[in-house]
């Protein structure tokens, strides 16, 4: 069972990248899904999540209006746009999945770390003046 994050690269201030993160070795349409990142010298921060259907998700404040999470789980894929990027965007970006698929257990814990159980390996993102 594995998440995979793609798209991670190096883009001007004020630029657009597309991340991916593909799942394998099981279906992952069931399961919520985030976005966390960790830039230098900071701990791992929530960016965005989406629930299982992808009729709820939740951006974190510093990049509402930016990022936009979204799925498509015939492919098993979850994507996050990420538009106005800024230097402090800088960071490793890591996707995640959770399990358990109930709306209320997703609305309490979607910026939780440890509420996952999948993580990927992550995906550089450098953001350049």
């Amino acid at each position: 069972v594995q998440l995979q994050a793609f798209g991670g690269g190096l883009v001007q201030a004020g630029g657009s990248l597309r991340l991916s993160c593909v799942g394998s070795g099981r279906t992952f349409s069931n399961d919520a899904m985030g976005w966390f990142r960790r830039a230098p010298g900071k701990e791992r921060e929530f960016v965005a999540a989406i629930s299982w259907s992808g009729s709820i998700t939740f951006h974190a404040d510093s990049v509402k209006g930016r990022f936009t999470i979204s799925r498509v789980n015939a492919e098993n894929t979850v994507y996050l746009q990420m538009n106005s990027l800024k230097l402090e965007d800088t960071a490793i970006y890591y996707c995640a999945a959770a399990r358990d698929s109930r709306s209320s257990a997703f609305s309490r814990n979607y910026h939780t770390p440890t509420w996952y159980n999948y993580w990927g390996r992550g995906t550089l993102v450098t953001v350049s003046s």
